[in-house]
């Protein structure tokens, strides 16, 4: 049974790694359609978004850039962006960017977490691979946007991103089996993004 676990445990992971670029993906095409900007710049706006951060932590772990090695990355992001365009604007709520990137956010953080971990980062490397992992992208898509970035706004962000990958690395290294580890600590990410999100939650800022 346990060696059943450990053999889905990394597919699911992979899954989930395909999913957060997904949600990512969708937040970029989400802010250029707040643009009325064309399905090519959807596009580009999709990739780098989905791709962003996790192409920064390959580099920096010396990993083999994900997206380049596995083609089913960057077409997701492309076909995210597709359905986006195709999708009337009426559907979409004026906070659903918001939404789409709280989920990437958490779920990103903590593959990008496992990931490191997997290749023998240490824990607070691991963790910090995880931040950069969800928030790069987030900051490449507000910056092409011209809209500051979500990191200089007080609200919880990368609060809510160093919760799912430090809370993974923690729960990991105490030896709770890696789905578990990952599916709490997605949760816990999450819930503070989304607290963040409709109660303005925000940390203090510097007073001078």
């Amino acid at each position: 049974m346990e060696d059943g676990v450990a053999e889905i445990a990394p597919a699911l992971i992979a899954a989930l790694d395909l999913f957060g670029i997904a949600v990512f993906a969708a937040s970029g095409a989400l802010a250029a359609a707040r643009l009325k900007q064309t399905l090519v710049t959807f596009a580009f706006f999709a990739l780098l978004t989905g791709v962003g951060g996790g192409t920064v932590r390959d580099l920096l772990i010396g990993a083999p850039v994900f997206w380049v090695q596995d083609w089913r990355f960057p077409a997701t992001c492309l076909a995210t962006a597709l359905l986006v365009w195709l999708t009337p604007v009426r559907i979409w709520s004026p906070r659903a960017l918001d939404w789409f990137d709280a989920v990437g956010l958490a779920v990103y953080s903590v593959f990008g977490a496992w990931k490191a971990a997997s290749l023998g980062i240490g824990p607070l490397p691991a963790m910090m691979m995880g931040v950069i992992t969800a928030c790069v992208g987030g900051v490449i898509r507000d910056m092409l946007a011209g809209v500051p970035s979500i990191i200089l706004r007080p609200e919880l962000y990368v609060t809510a991103s160093a919760l799912a990958a430090g809370l993974y690395v923690l729960l990991f290294w105490l030896g709770m089996p890696i789905i578990l580890a990952a599916a709490i600590s997605a949760a816990a990410g999450f819930a503070l993004r989304a607290a963040a999100i409709q109660k303005g939650l925000a940390i203090p800022a510097y007073k001078g």
